[in-house]
């Protein structure tokens, strides 16, 4: 037995807790049957898009944040209807984000405080989590999530469709490696400044064989050695000024082709393609139907956050004050603009996808 060190080991660790191992949740909340199926099916159906045999568009829809699953389920419910509504246009996943990464502090998603309290019960945000996923595949709708650490994934990622490298993360090597070994594609934003350069060169980087350290199934510490993930693409979040128009999208093809990738660009309607205002993803969507309709073969979806209702609010001190369907988080629009913006949208791209076949 090694003997501590207590001056300078631990320093400023309080204490340690022990999570379940991946296959022991995996094991307690199993993907089978209708949710596997959604979960397979939402695979090849994002591939497709992005090897251009199939021309339907990918939308990225959902809360900023999920913090309430009973009102995440009522959601999906709703998206459902409207993705079998619309599904000859458009490839609808839902937005099912639990981890929120903060420029400085914050509430950190429903993994590291699903109580909304503080109390960090990682334990049952896994739980609720892994629960809440398996809810949403079984009711018919592939699931989108962003990753921010190397072990998450380990508990969730078989229950994913398509996964999101954040603005903030992107420059990372960390989540560059991650993403060379997740089974399903992954979209890089650019950078908080704008740079569309660090989303290729991190395509770039995770397409390529990588090794990175995390755990396995049983829990124990390994290295993982991949073959590089071919599936990834660049999403446009904007920065310090928009990037969806004609021409950012133009220079964002002509980096792509120079680093030998194939021209395949989502476009974030929030963020700073909205100048942070959740008003204007309507008007960001118009301009990206604009394109399609004038021919742009690269962009290959959109991602909105929307929730139950519009707007967001600040989790009080006494939760029972918190609104239904509210973001905790980034405000969205509501439902019913929601279905407005989204009708509208594969009404207008319907004739130039079928083009692209």
């Amino acid at each position: 037995m090694i003997e501590r060190i207590k001056e300078i080991d631990d320093l400023h660790i309080i204490r340690q807790e022990e999570l379940p191992t991946p296959e022991a949740l995996k094991n307690e909340f199993q993907l089978q049957g209708a949710g596997l199926e959604t979960v397979l099916s939402g695979h090849r159906h994002v591939k497709a898009v992005l090897n251009r045999s199939d021309p339907r568009l990918v939308v990225v829809v959902g809360p900023c944040s999920i913090h309430s699953p009973e009102e995440a389920v009522e959601y999906a419910k709703k998206l459902k209807t409207l993705s079998d509504e619309l599904s000859n246009e458009l490839l609808i996943l839902m937005r099912v984000y639990f981890e929120k990464p903060r420029t400085s502090v914050g509430w950190e998603g429903l993994i590291y405080d699903p109580h909304l309290d503080g109390s960090h019960r990682i334990d049952h945000g896994l739980r609720i989590g892994r629960q809440l996923m398996i809810d949403i595949a079984e009711i018919g709708l592939p699931i989108a999530i962003e990753a921010l650490d190397l072990i998450t994934p380990q508990y969730l990622q078989d229950l994913v469709t398509w996964t999101a490298v954040g603005a903030r993360t992107t420059e990372s090597p960390t989540h560059r490696k991650l993403s060379s070994g997740i089974s399903s594609a992954v979209g890089f934003k650019n950078n908080i400044d704008g740079a569309v350069m660090v989303a290729v060169n991190a395509i770039r980087s995770a397409s390529s064989a990588n090794s990175f350290i995390s755990v396995t199934d049983e829990g124990k510490v390994a290295v993982f050695r991949t073959e590089g993930n071919p599936h990834c693409h660049v999403i446009l979040r904007g920065g310090k000024s928009p990037n969806y128009d004609k021409d950012s999208v133009s220079k964002c093809e002509g980096e792509l082709e120079k680093a030998g990738l194939p021209s395949n660009i989502m476009i974030d309607c929030s963020h700073g393609n909205s100048n942070k205002n959740h008003e204007n993803q309507g008007l960001v969507l118009e301009k990206i139907a604009e394109q399609i309709e004038e021919g742009n073969q690269s962009i290959i979806g959109v991602m909105i956050e929307s929730n139950l209702k519009e707007g967001n609010q600040p989790i009080p001190d006494d939760l029972s004050d918190l609104s239904y369907g509210v973001s905790v988080t980034d405000a969205c629009i509501s439902w019913e603009s929601t279905e407005e913006l989204l009708r509208g949208f594969a009404t207008r791209v319907s004739a130039s996808l079928k083009k692209r076949i």
